[in-house]
């Protein structure tokens, strides 16, 4: 708002009363909307502000229509890498192709299809959030500046803090991404079996920055994702028992061969054990010479982590079999002698 003064030729100053109209004009070159503004409220504050407002609406417009094509673009790159990430997770190995399984195969791998496509579709959302408050928050910050406040104490005060944070935050960020790429690519999920190198055992819980995991003795261990340099999952899709069983040496092994087989058969084709098993048993033949043993090799393929009670069974089995056969399954013997101090000492003692 101006106030318009003129001067006389004798160096007086005087005020017309149109002067004084004109001068209080806050409107600028645009005066119709600030013009109707004041002719209704009779506020000349009012109209100052919607001059303002009228200035720097154009460029405000412009923020807000890039912030919102740039959410979109992210938008669109997030949702093609979850996608991405699905499809990798996914990618069937050349002997586990569709043709080769079974119904129920088929089934459960449709059912962790699904769990993947909701573990990215999640992941994906919380990275759209996060880029909603990002984007809106540097669009918020540059209306500010166009409406002539001084972001400079703001922006020096946001970046030393942001600086501190990123500095003490480093490894929670990494843990962050790591557990985001973990569930995204369904490495393992809760119930599976894995190995995470000093810890092993049933995974109970899975965070975005931890991995919560007991062991068989009933430990429970929370390891930070990002410290997770490899994963072993032992009850993904399917599981393997590997069984080897020692004989003697004068056995015939054909036919210790055979009464394993016959048992690991009549375990498969048992009501209530069939359900574990997703082949046949598989001899594959003498796996060893050991200085005391002939090790004959046993394979067989059971649901996710179904294979430790399988073997347990079938080692149960295998004793009972072997012993009913008349095979020795050797071991090692020590001879002890028990001498009193009152015998005598010999040199062959």
């Amino acid at each position: 708002m101006q106030l318009l003064i003129l001067q006389d030729s004798d160096g007086g100053s005087s005020v017309s009363p149109s002067d004084v109209v004109t001068g209080l004009d806050g409107c600028g070159n645009d005066d119709s909307v600030c013009a109707w503004v004041r002719s209704v409220t009779g506020n000349e504050t009012a109209a100052d502000v919607t001059s303002f407002f009228m200035e720097n609406v154009a460029s405000m417009v412009v923020i807000v229509l890039v912030a919102l094509v740039g959410l979109w673009l992210i938008k669109r790159v997030i949702r093609h890498g979850m996608t991405r990430l699905a499809q990798g997770a996914q990618v069937l190995r050349p002997d586990q192709r569709a043709v080769d399984l079974t119904e129920r195969e088929k089934a459960e791998r449709h059912q962790r299809e699904l769990r993947v496509e909701k573990r990215t579709q999640t992941l994906g959302g919380v990275l759209v959030a996060i880029s909603r408050v990002f984007v809106w928050g540097v669009a918020f910050i540059l209306i500010l500046g166009e409406l002539g406040i001084n972001l400079a104490p703001l922006v020096a005060g946001a970046g030393v803090a942001g600086v501190a944070l990123g500095f003490g935050a480093q490894k929670v960020v990494g843990d962050f991404l790591s557990g985001m790429f973990m569930i995204a690519e369904d490495q393992f999920g809760v119930g599976d079996i894995i190995d995470l190198g000093e810890a092993t055992g049933t995974v109970e819980r899975i965070t975005l920055r931890t991995t919560v995991l007991r062991d068989i003795y009933g430990t429970v261990w929370h390891v930070p994702n990002g410290e997770v340099q490899r994963v072993g999952n032992m009850s993904q899709e399917w599981s393997k028992a590997l069984l080897d069983v020692g004989v003697a040496y004068g056995t015939d092994t054909d036919v210790a061969s055979e009464v394993l087989m016959a048992c690991a058969t009549e375990l498969s084709t048992d009501p209530e054990w069939a359900d574990a098993f997703l082949d046949d048993p598989e001899l594959l033949g003498v796996e060893t010479l050991a200085p005391d043993a002939v090790t004959i090799r046993i394979s067989v393929r059971t649901r996710p982590a179904e294979q430790f009670r399988v073997q347990r069974e079938l080692n149960r089995r295998f004793k009972r079999v072997l012993d009913e056969a008349g095979i020795e399954i050797p071991f090692p013997q020590r001879t002890v002698w028990v001498r009193s101090d009152d015998d005598p000492v010999t040199p062959d003692s």
